[in-house]
């Protein structure tokens, strides 16, 4: 049960590890692109590329699609990513129960947005695990965990893809001694509780008057998607996807030199790679080849 890339590569390993998946659960295929057409998730896509069926109901609260999932006889549900809550009745239907594999290191960041919440809040590490799941939003007993440090240059994209691979191989290895009863299940700690809440596109306009390292942080959470925005001198929008703190000091917005060092409220921000609205993503030189930004200009 799962939905975006994050999922796949569990999904994936599970198939390769030679378990049975009796059925993949996966959000409704939405309206994308410029034709609004409708695109299936990336679980869904690739579950069918693998000949694997796949179900997409919009929830899991009808008797209808609780008696569904109940007939398929699991042995357990895997749960990454999905998008859904699991009411009780789904959560008791399988014979071993229903595990997650949540993108941090519970009880720290609870939620929605683990990954991107760890970044922005400066975390020295996060990691990966695998969960009991129960009615309360990731509050389930905990099986296994991988842990990785927080590189300084580390984005949620970066982040996403390590994490992935780790709670793929994470999975893989637990389920067989969670079949087997030999892995101990350990309850969360009651101290320390975060919740990591979704990503609201109103917080990722950048806000030049805040600290260079606080931005840093956001630009890096936010990338590649939605990604932090600015306007440009020339009035036009763009969004930073990498950059690095520095030192430096003028009025908020103001552009320091030739090579695009941002004045903040403290310090200042490199900026390492710009996208401006309607046009690809390009290192600063790049750039700046196309879009000359003269020492003295603001950013707002």
């Amino acid at each position: 049960m799962g939905s975006p890339e994050f999922a796949v590569p569990t999904l994936a390993a599970l198939v390769e590890a030679g378990h049975e998946i009796l059925c993949v659960y996966s959000q409704p295929p939405k309206p994308a692109g410029r034709g609004k057409a409708l695109r299936p998730t990336a679980v869904h896509a690739w579950a069918e590329v693998q000949g694997l069926p796949v179900r997409t109901p919009a929830s899991l609260k009808s008797a209808e699609a609780q008696a569904e999932f109940a007939a398929l006889r699991a042995d357990a549900a895997i749960v990454v990513a999905y998008g859904l809550i699991l009411p009780k009745a789904v959560l008791e239907a399988t014979r071993l129960g229903c595990f997650n594999l949540h993108g941090s290191l519970l009880p720290r960041w609870r939620g929605a947005a683990p990954i991107q919440r760890a970044i922005e809040a400066g975390d020295a590490e996060t990691g990966v695990q695998v969960m009991a799941m129960e009615v309360g939003l990731d509050t389930g007993r905990i099986y296994a965990t991988a842990r990785t440090p927080l590189a300084p240059e580390d984005t949620t994209g970066t982040l996403h893809d390590r994490l992935a691979k780790l709670g793929a191989a994470l999975m893989v290895e637990s389920l067989p001694k969670i079949a087997a009863g030999t892995l101990p299940c350990i309850p969360q700690a009651q101290e320390g509780i975060t919740y990591a809440a979704k990503i609201d596109r109103a917080e990722t306009q950048i806000e030049w008057t805040k600290p260079a390292e606080v931005l840093d942080r956001a630009i890096r959470a936010f990338a590649p998607f939605p990604g932090a925005w600015c306007l440009l001198p020339d009035g036009a929008r763009a969004k930073i996807l990498l950059c690095r703190a520095e030192e430096g000091s003028g009025a908020p917005g103001t552009v320091l030199d030739d090579r695009l060092l941002i004045a903040c409220g403290q310090g200042a921000l490199r900026l390492l790679k710009v996208q401006r609205e309607g046009k690809g993503a390009l290192d600063a030189p790049d750039f700046l080849r196309g879009n000359p930004i003269s020492s003295g200009s603001v950013f707002s």
